[in-house]
């Protein structure tokens, strides 16, 4: 069975101006539910991660002024949200779901977060919409619970990974992957142990032709024994925050390329949704959706 996180407060909302990035986290559940892909239980509601599972990646006065609303205005104005408990809560849920989903992906293969991908999110401060690092906090717990030696941290969101390489610039066994917009956002990239920069407008044939080239060396060179995969969507062209050129069906074939590459290979999967800015919010979800029902018909 596929498992799914999600809770309600995903689709937390926020004052005018503020509200699209969120309506896809409602509309997706109810899309795969609606068209039958999935059944309710599949999906699992987490509760909040435990504050000394995030501390391990995150640093105490950052989290303590994270959790008590007192960060500065400019560290406010970095996350790019207005900062209230609500969106705090939000995120430890996430996180929570993504560590719960790394549970299931070792039993089942893959599991998936609706929602999640928060990887501009560093040790010590929030930013771009990303407050608490879903994905890095769920592989330092796999490690301290002596469930994995090896992570990948596949992140093929249009915008490169810097919180994520930022928090394991030091560390051995994490291995950041990031194939990513050039000249898009972050505009002063961080390291992650290989990124893949991409011109604007690049489309399906050289994307996909790219990436089958680097899962090939990655699996070669890093040999993982987990696999965090962060699907965000905002590689299709006339993203209001990407600059690629991919379709819709490039965007499912990437996905294909990279869930079946897990499959093969049985690496298991985490997959957390990451960014999707499409003003059409049919064709964004539609695009979030080819994840899940890909997800749906390879494992299962």
């Amino acid at each position: 069975m596929l498992y799914i996180a999600y809770d309600n407060c995903y689709a937390h909302p926020l004052p005018e101006g503020h509200r699209f990035p969120m309506i896809k986290y409602e509309l997706l559940p109810k899309q795969l539910l609606h068209e039958g892909t999935c059944t309710p239980d599949q999906f699992f509601n987490p509760s909040p991660v435990d504050k000394e599972i995030v501390l391990r990646v995150h640093s105490a006065d950052y989290y303590h002024a994270l959790c008590g609303l007192t960060l500065s205005k400019s560290e406010v104005r970095g996350l790019g949200f207005p900062l209230s408990t609500e969106l705090v809560h939000r995120e430890h849920v996430i996180a929570q779901g993504t560590i719960e989903g790394t549970m299931h992906a070792l039993a089942h293969g893959v599991a998936m977060n609706i929602a999640g991908g928060t990887h501009h999110a560093y040790a010590n401060r929030a930013e771009a919409f990303c407050m608490l690092n879903d994905q890095a906090i769920a592989a330092q717990w796999l490690l301290d619970q002596g469930k994995a030696k090896k992570v990948l941290i596949l992140d093929l969101d249009v915008h490169q990974g810097n919180g994520t390489a930022a928090i394991f610039s030091a560390h051995d066994n994490v291995f950041t992957f990031s194939m990513h917009g050039e000249k898009n956002y972050p505009f002063r990239k961080e390291k992650s142990d290989w990124d893949i920069a991409l011109a604007d407008n690049t489309g399906d044939a050289f994307y996909l032709d790219a990436l089958k080239n680097a899962l090939e060396t990655l699996k070669e060179k890093v040999q993982p024994d987990f696999v965090f995969y962060l699907c965000g969507v905002d590689v299709i062209a006339d993203d209001k925050l990407g600059r690629l050129g991919l379709s819709v069906d490039g965007c499912k074939q990437r996905d294909n390329m990279v869930l079946r590459w897990c499959k093969k290979n049985e690496f298991p999967v985490q997959c957390s949704m990451g960014g999707g800015y499409v003003p059409d919010i049919h064709t964004l979800v539609e695009a979030h959706a080819n994840t899940f029902r890909l997800a749906q018909n390879i494992y299962f």
